[in-house]
């Protein structure tokens, strides 16, 4: 799966608290933002977020049925994987970023993938073991992008769900040395994490680097077994070129939510990021970019809730939706595999701030529409913003 997609399985959740239906209520929320200052005064500060894709559609194995079936489905999980080609795709990532040249970047979806022997312990016990690296997303990127005079580097970075299970890799029917699991020759090991990074050389002090996990996360069950998807925020105090200290957040809300629920996983979490001493709000101006999962006239009414909390929270875009950035309908990024321009028909990626008076829109661009070196960068778009800081 991309977990940026927004995808939907069953799960029974009890009603939210009267703060948040109060978030949810219209008539609060501001129009988003655009256009840009023309009065050439202020610090101009860049930032992009950028949803990375783990490499694979999960949903074939959460919803699997049987252990046959959901061994089957892990394995074609790790086969798309390599055929997605990390170290390829981020080649084209780093290309995206180095030609905008953003001072802060949330990514999303750094896959961090590992393997081990074949064993159901991990999947039954909610406690991953592998540790062989196969694809490291965050130290790929980075790679590629510190090669030239361009230095970035991660500031924040925070594990989110963490899941490891039996997989039939090679397709060879009983290949596996546990006889419980026949089929399954390895295990594969995914580890979600939500980075920040920071441009270095270029003006951009950072400070206070802060994550967390949601309270609020949604339950599979894989096997019998119930499981949370475990999703959070990274944060950091930022000072770009004299620009005064501002609060720089990225999130990855909920992708898997029911369609009626109300509220939705993603508008509770988006209520945690804007209730009291929670990581948008304070003292600083704030700038918050991620994957949403959600937006305002884009996606079905069910999807809209969470945005509409930011948006009813005082939270304004200063960022571009056209063209729109959301999502190829393969889950192989291979030129050719299916994938088109033509998919991109709504948007969950955003640049959002809570002081429109002080922080108005220089530039926006989408980025990463066409694929380079044969592949899609991503099943996501990027989104760039220029921000110019008024005082």
């Amino acid at each position: 799966m991309s977990t940026a997609h927004i995808r939907r399985l069953p799960v029974a959740l009890a009603a939210a608290a009267a703060l948040l239906l109060a978030l949810l209520l219209p008539g609060a929320a501001a129009a988003k933002q655009g256009g840009h200052s023309d009065n050439g005064k202020g610090k101009v500060v860049s930032v992009m977020t950028r949803n990375l894709y783990l490499g694979a559609d999960l949903a074939p194995a959460l919803g699997a049925k049987s252990l046959p079936e959901f061994v089957t489905a892990t394995g074609k999980v790790l086969r798309d994987v390599t055929a997605n080609d990390f170290p390829t795709r981020a080649k084209g990532l780093a290309q995206e970023i180095l030609s905008e040249k953003p001072d802060l970047v949330g990514l999303q979806e750094v896959a961090l993938w590992r393997t081990g022997p074949p064993d159901l312990t991990p999947i039954l016990t909610g406690q991953p073991t592998a540790t062989t690296v196969r694809y490291d997303y965050l130290a790929e990127l980075l790679a590629q992008l510190n090669k030239g005079p361009d230095r970035y580097e991660a500031v924040v970075v925070q594990p989110e769900f963490d899941l490891e299970a039996p997989a039939d890799e090679n397709q060879v029917a009983g290949d596996g040395p546990n006889p419980a699991i026949a089929d399954a020759e390895i295990n594969g090991r995914l580890t979600m994490r939500d980075v920040i990074l920071a441009r270095r050389g270029a003006g951009v002090e950072t400070r206070n680097p802060q994550s967390g996990n949601f309270k609020a996360l949604l339950p599979v069950n894989i096997l019998g077994q119930t499981l949370t998807i475990k999703r959070g925020w990274t944060a950091t105090d930022a000072r770009v070129r004299g620009s005064g200290w501002f609060r720089f957040v990225n999130t990855h809300l909920e992708a898997f939510d029911p369609a009626a629920l109300v509220p939705s996983i993603r508008a509770l979490q988006a209520a945690e990021l804007v209730a009291p001493g929670g990581p948008a709000t304070g003292s600083l101006p704030v700038v918050l970019v991620g994957d949403l999962n959600s937006d305002d006239d884009t996606v079905s009414p069910g999807d809209q809730q969470a945005y509409r909390v930011l948006l009813n929270a005082g939270l304004v875009e200063p960022s571009t939706n056209n063209p729109l950035g959301c999502c190829l309908n393969s889950s192989l990024l291979a030129e050719g595999a299916g994938g088109s321009v033509a998919d991109f028909d709504h948007q969950v990626d955003h640049v959002m701030t809570n002081d429109p008076g002080a922080i108005t829109l220089e530039r926006s661009e989408v980025t990463g529409l066409q694929p380079v070196n044969g592949f899609w960068d991503s099943d996501h778009a990027g989104l760039f913003s220029a921000l110019r800081f008024g005082r």
